[in-house]
């Protein structure tokens, strides 16, 4: 049977009332801001090449895509951030994000690992000034990966003993001593684009097959390519520790990469190799060191075992590159993904008819 309530009358449904056009273009313009931080966040990035570390095989000017992909993305650490800015509000000096809330870092899965020779792009290891995920931006290629042993010598590398082959166009210092001034015109047709006029020429960074070319103009009297011999320590070279690492950027080494889970005894040789690491890039920053050892709430550690695997990448532009040479190990907390495409590339120093670098549009990343 059914029961009937008296008293109550059902309320009228009122149309529903139309967004007006402003609030229709404001959420059309949220969505695709959450859509476009999602894509940036989970697949691919934009980046541009700032200089000429990676010349010949990237070009100042050259604009990538930056595959996450690749390694796995990583969870924001940074959450108090303008959407779709990196370190500043566009067209300003203004910063674009807060550090006062900072979240631990997880990589979601990859469908690959970091592999010798892949042009890398990570934050900044040296800078201190922000958070881990908002430094500065770097590509380098990782000539080491977790658990290699490297070595440099005479310029050549070594991996765990055996003389590598990169697939990159890599690049030396050469001094040329010339008869008067060479015009800017010459150099940019034999592909050199970092030239620095010095007393009875010119020094440049090249191909080894370029300054081959050189050799046989009349006008150009020597060719000499700029080395540091063994056994020259170079103080501004990883680990800035001349009395025990005697190291240059031609000449360095043996160095174990650290890969997570190995452990490394820890002496007064080993210890200005991995004490960032472990201070640093491990999240220990209580440890003291004195006369050599180091010590941890007051108890000396004599060994460590890693907790990430870390990696060394160098420039292609071998004598002109700040890279793991000078401040050394990547850890894997910093990596951003692979450079997998050029899909732009412009000339800041050509006519205005010549800006764009047409046969290295959409060029795919060796």
């Amino acid at each position: 049977m059914a029961v009937k309530f008296w008293g109550k009358k059902e309320k009228p449904v009122s149309p529903k009332k139309k967004k007006s056009f402003l609030r229709e273009w404001a959420d059309a313009a949220m969505f695709a801001v959450v859509c476009a931080t999602l894509i940036r966040w989970l697949t691919f990035e934009a980046f541009a090449i700032p200089s000429s570390s990676m010349e010949q095989s990237l070009l100042t000017g050259d604009y990538l895509f930056v595959s996450k992909l690749h390694y796995g993305s990583r969870t924001p650490m940074t959450p108090l951030q303008v959407p779709l800015t990196h370190q500043t509000i566009w067209g300003t000096n203004l910063p674009s994000f807060s550090d006062l809330v900072q979240l631990p870092s997880y990589r979601l899965p990859g469908f690959t690992n970091i592999k010798h020779n892949d042009p890398v792009v990570f934050n900044h290891p040296q800078e201190v000034e922000r958070p881990v995920d908002l430094k500065t931006y770097l590509i380098k290629r990782c000539i080491g990966v977790a658990g290699d042993t490297l070595q440099i010598k005479q310029k050549q590398v070594y991996l765990n003993g055996n003389l590598t082959h990169s697939p990159g166009k890599i690049q030396y210092s050469y001094f040329l001593r010339t008869e008067g001034y060479v015009q800017e015109k010459f150099f940019k047709k034999h592909g050199i684009t970092d030239v620095y006029p010095a007393q009875g020429g010119y020094i440049v960074h090249t191909l080894p097959q370029t300054a081959e070319v050189l050799r046989s103009f009349d006008f150009i009297k020597e060719v000499a390519l700029l080395e540091t011999p063994p056994g020259v320590t170079d103080p501004a070279v990883f680990p800035q520790a001349p009395a025990t690492h005697a190291w240059n950027q031609d000449n360095f080494g043996p160095l174990y990469i650290p890969k997570a889970g190995a452990t490394v005894v820890l002496t007064p040789q080993t210890l200005p190799l991995y004490e960032k690491i472990i201070r640093v890039y491990e999240h220990n920053p209580h440890l003291e060191v004195k006369d050599g050892r180091v010590y941890q709430n007051g108890k000396e550690l004599t060994q460590y075992t890693f907790k990430q695997n870390y990696y060394f990448m160098m420039g292609d532009n071998r004598h002109n590159s700040l890279d793991s040479r000078f401040w050394g190990f990547v850890p894997e907390e910093y990596v951003v993904g692979k450079a997998v495409l050029v899909w732009m590339s412009s000339d800041s120093s050509a006519s205005f008819t010549d800006k764009i670098r047409w046969n290295r549009l959409f060029h795919t990343i060796k």
